[in-house]
């Protein structure tokens, strides 16, 4: 081992600024890359060339010198001192001795160093998590692909169509699989899937009945979800056999529902039929958590009356990633469609009259019912999501049920090889891929499989379990039988020579032959004898399931859909509150690979240790960040931090004695829509807290509030800098109102991508923070997901973070979990480990400094034209700015009018009418360089003149340039006469307003969609071949 490293230095990439690097803390060897050296001149030939921060920040010097004359100021420093309240800052403790840099190929080198500690064992687990195989042209062109990872939820459809439609594929592939009426667009996992629905089936009996009873068979990670869930609302989870729990006259009087898993956890089939109609007869709703390959094969569960459907959708093509990212599902019936959790993509017109696709019923939303809304669900699943929909693309409905009647023929064999050997299968008689066996000695079977590089489900000390999937190979069953036979010797038991012979691969060809299981009865294959659950319906019947089977045609699919969505790949995207930064190549190539990719959440821990050491590298830097004692990366988004986060605050008040008392949560009215709606599942009441005229928060109406109800006060939520774009003076001030009359501050972090390095939470005065790593810490957005919402906490709530019940980490004090897994969305915290460990702590304060810069040096040129809203007392903004347009109004222009103007120029528009409706919220982030930003202000700058021409008369009010817009390629090729008769004004002004789009110019690929119209003739699967070709 190196005692240690000698210093090594490095310039400062910002401008004229030369600032010397603080040295690396001493590593060990084994944490040294391949290349690195334990060099210590900056000019030695040994360092490395490929670092980071360069690659990662947009302006190069000569930019930085510009904006900064443009905004008054000859140093980033004095810019800086101007922009943060020096109250605020803190020292500089995020530096190179703290987070020391890696350059690229260290990172990568380190990357594989730790995943090699990752034991890939075939893990047999289950629990609703399967070995997926994810077909090479999905994982290439879709999973490791910018053009899908780095484009934003879909809120501007004209610009968004190819992920539209491929979430509509999703939706469709749900509804058709499950036999529900309509589906949504992805869920965070099926834990929390399975707790919306319980939350829906108790709004739905309207505060009358509090009993949602669970079987016996559903997941346990899902139950402890589920207690999570409802201890906030005070719902009564009881779990049992379903059929003897309806026998108590108490519980069928209080009922709202039911969950049941189907398959179950021990892989048993039950026909829930007659139980459904019960629990109807007692206006109970219905969740069935299921899984859609075996939905292939066994009656769905719409067709038995479940109301509701949930599930894992990972085992299309979605590796198993530690426990995540997966894309759950959840669907209904028609009557809940209105309060189904979750974002929903329907079909609509543009302005032309195409179809066209969008997000519908968003009125159901929390960023517009905030406290009342059906869920705090925001980010979603999309990325994953659309794996799993391209995956069904490809294998089509044939094809999936080959793939489910191969999964079960093997479990068939299997069953009849463990059966020779002289064990007792439970669920013998009814079962898909999973069987529950008898052991005289689960440890010592446990044993012989470990030493044979395979996991099994841990149950009891007589039993364990087997799942197979889509990865089993013939070679994976004999080593399955060889673990039952070594257990049975380790007994002292001589096994049989039909058993010795279930080692030779023809012997266990001819028990396949024996039981007619070959490729050519699989289509014909059920899984079960009774005819009453075997599926009878076909499924995946539209054209898009049935016509991309080869990989020429898949790849051409994709390429048709991408070629139609704006993302980063093509031009900035500046939405306010969302950090649409950089996603480095570099960053993302360790999540899909195999020593990370390929491990079950429920391993031994000894088996992830890679993980465990990269998790417990990024708590601590996260930690270091915030300014705070402890991290938990378990909520998978970021309202699931919120209500983590806010869920830690309700238990330490229960720890002093007061939690039932302690449910007032303040709020400003300016908060996102998540913070009301996750206060209200965490059990907390919601109070508004007033803004000032000039943005600020109001303290008197804080302080009037707080003492008002200091003896119920449990919390402030508070968003940091603002939702407005400032930094405010007064944070602190507002923490100890808050703190004065007994509460808790839970700082909201979506916006810290402005304090990394300058300030942090603890400093503003903060008890908690929830961080959004898909926003200041790289993770892609992907369309709308993944996410990652990670919660820090300051010494007196560590105890509290979340734990869970097959997991070794926790105390006693723990909450129930949050998520499904234990370390949540796993596999793609390394996409933020890598982030953090490359820029090194000083990268990350320069990354935050040129985030301030960047809108600055945007309101600087914009000021001159439009309304800058909110400013500080030294006349800045934060790392982002809202534009008011409330004066256009006059004319007939709104917000969204701009927006899509700008879809004309190839530029994402900001978000819209949020935190105020007259407004654009516009966030640059570091990584665009002056280039980029200038041509969005010329952009608006243009439109701007185009306004003023509709103002002036010059242009007609109704029919212009600016309400016509977006102008797709279609409308552009009408005839002379058509577009002369429609349009007063060229098709040059139209689609090429500024010179730079004749080089570059993306198309929207539909005119303006028609959002109402899709509202009230609500569709949400795939439209028919003849509705399209209307």
């Amino acid at each position: 081992m190196l005692k240690t490293l000698a210093k090594r230095g490095t310039l400062s990439l910002l401008g004229s600024r030369t600032v010397a690097v603080l040295p690396r803390r001493a590593r060990s060897l084994a944490t040294v890359a391949v290349g690195d050296s334990p060099s210590t001149s900056p000019n030695s030939i040994f360092a490395p060339l490929d670092t980071f921060t360069r690659r990662h920040v947009g302006p190069r010097s000569a930019d930085i010198d510009a904006m900064l004359a443009s905004v008054g100021y000859d140093s980033l420093e004095a810019f800086v001192a101007d922009a943060v309240p020096s109250n605020i800052r803190i020292e500089e403790t995020i530096n190179d001795e703290a987070i020391p840099p890696l350059s690229e190929s260290e990172l990568l080198a380190r990357a594989k160093e730790l995943g090699s500690q990752n034991k890939l064992f075939k893990s047999w687990i289950g629990m609703g998590y399967h070995n997926a195989v994810t077909p090479p042209v999905i994982l290439r062109n879709i999973t490791e692909n910018p053009a899908w990872y780095t484009s934003y939820t879909p809120y501007q459809p004209e610009i968004s169509q190819g992920r539209l439609e491929s979430l509509l594929n999703y939706q469709t592939m749900v509804s058709s699989l499950t036999g529900m009426d309509i589906a949504n667009a992805s869920l965070l996992d099926e834990a929390t899937a399975a707790a919306e629905g319980m939350v829906l089936a108790f709004g739905n009996a309207k505060g009358s009945k509090r009993t949602f009873v669970v079987d016996n068979g559903v997941l346990p990670q899902t139950l402890a979800v589920l207690h999570t869930r409802a201890k906030g609302l005070n719902i009564n989870v009881v779990k049992g056999d379903v059929k003897q729990l309806l026998e108590n006259n108490e519980i069928r009087d209080d009922l709202v529902g039911a969950l049941f898993q189907y398959p179950n956890i021990d892989g048993a089939i039950e026909n829930y039929s007659s139980l459904v109609d019960d629990i109807h007869s007692l206006k109970g709703l219905v969740v069935c958590a299921t899984d859609l390959l075996a939905l292939t094969m066994l009656k769905p569960p719409g067709e038995f009356g479940a109301d509701i459907c949930v599930g894992n959708s990972a085992r299309f093509g979605v590796p198993l990633g530690y426990g995540g990212p997966h894309a759950a599902f959840f669907a209904c019936s028609d009557a809940l469609k209105r309060k189904m959790p979750g974002r929903l993509i329907g079909v609509s017109k543009d302005s032309d009259g195409k179809i066209a696709y969008r997000l519908a019923l968003q009125t159901r939303e929390q960023h517009i019912r905030r406290d009342k809304a059906t869920s705090n669900i925001c980010t979603a699943q999309a990325l994953l999501a659309n794996m799993a929909a391209m995956y069904a693309v490809y294998h089509g409905p044939q094809g999936l049920r080959q793939i489910a009647a191969k999964v079960h023929a093997l479990t068939r064999v299997l069953k009849a090889g463990i059966e020779r050997e002289g064990y007792v299968v439970k669920n013998k008689d009814s079962f898909f891929d999973t069987l529950t066996i008898e052991v005289a000695s689960a440890e010592a079977t446990h044993a012989s499989a470990l030493a044979n590089g395979v996991n099994l489900r841990r149950i009891d000390e007589h039993t364990l379990g087997v799942t197979l999937d889509e990865s089993a190979t013939e070679r994976d069953i004999l080593t399955l039988m060889e673990i039952f036979s070594q257990s049975r010797a380790q007994r002292g038991l001589e096994a049989s020579q039909a058993a010795k012979d279930l080692t030779r691969p023809q012997v266990l060809e001819e028990i396949a032959l024996n039981m007619n299981l070959n490729r050519d009865t699989l289509p014909t294959l059920e899984i079960v004898s009774e005819k009453e659950l075997q599926r009878t319906s076909k499924y995946l019947q539209h054209d898009t399931f049935n016509k991309h089977q080869s990989e020429t045609e898949l790849l051409r699919y994709i390429y048709h859909l991408q070629n139609k969505d704006l993302s980063l790949v093509h031009n900035m995207i500046p939405l306010g509150s969302c950090t649409m930064k950089l996603n480095s190549t570099s960053s993302m190539i360790p999540f899909t690979q195999p020593e990370w990719a390929n491990v079950h959440p429920f391993v031994p821990i000894d088996q992830a240790q890679g993980y465990s050491k990269m998790i417990r590298e990024l708590e601590d830097d996260l930690a270091a960040i915030t300014g705070f004692s402890a991290t938990s990366l378990q909520p998978n988004s970021g309202a699931q931090g919120e209500f983590a986060g806010l869920s830690v605050i309700k238990a330490y008040h229960e720890s002093r004695g007061d939690g039932e008392k302690r449910n007032i949560c303040l709020i400003p009215i300016s908060a996102h829509g998540t913070n009301p709606a996750s206060a209200v599942l965490a059990g907390m009441k919601v109070v508004p807290i007033k803004t000032l005229k000039d943005g600020r928060l109001d303290l008197e109406d804080l302080n009037a509030k707080a003492v008002q109800h200091r003896d119920n006060l449990a919390a402030f939520m508070v968003t940091y800098p603002s939702t407005f774009g400032v930094f405010e003076e007064g944070v602190q001030d507002a923490c100890k109102i808050v703190h004065d009359n007994g509460g808790q501050v839970y700082l909201d972090g979506a916006n810290l991508n402005a304090q990394v390095g300058l300030t942090n939470p603890a400093t503003c005065g903060g008890d908690v923070c929830h961080l959004n790593l898909h926003k200041t810490f790289s993770i892609p957005h992907g369309g709308g997901g993944p996410g990652v919402g990670p919660i820090c906490v300051a010494e007196h709530l560590v105890n509290f973070l979340p734990g869970h019940p097959l997991s070794p980490h926790g105390t006693s004090s723990s909450l129930t979990p949050i998520s499904a897994a234990p370390q949540g969305s796993a596999s793609i915290l390394t996409i933020s480990w890598a982030y953090i460990k490359m820029l090194g702590g000083k990268g990350l304060t320069d990354s935050s400094m040129l985030a301030l810069l960047n809108a600055n040096y945007i309101k600087s040129r914009l000021e001159k034209h439009f309304n800058v809203r909110f400013v500080n007392s030294k006349d800045k903004v934060a790392h982002e700015l809202l534009l008011d347009l409330a004066n256009f109004e006059e004319v007939g222009l709104k917000v969204m009018d701009f927006a899509k103007r700008l879809q004309d120029f190839g530029v994402h528009p900001p978000t819209c009418s949020w935190p105020i409706t007259s407004a654009m919220l516009i966030e640059p982030t570091e990584s665009e360089n002056k280039e980029t930003l200038d041509r969005f202000i010329d952009a608006l700058i243009h439109i701007k003149g185009e306004a003023d021409d509709i103002a002036s008369g010059k242009a007609d009010r109704n029919n212009n340039v600016i309400k016509n817009a977006p102008h797709s390629q279609a409308s552009v090729a009408w005839s002379d006469e058509k577009w002369n008769a429609s349009r007063p004004y060229s098709r040059q002004e139209a689609v090429y307003p500024l010179p730079y789009l004749y080089e570059s110019k993306f198309w929207p690929a539909v005119g303006r969609v028609d959002d109402a119209y899709g509202d009230r003739n609500l569709t949400c699967s795939c439209p028919s071949v003849e509705e399209m070709a209307e």
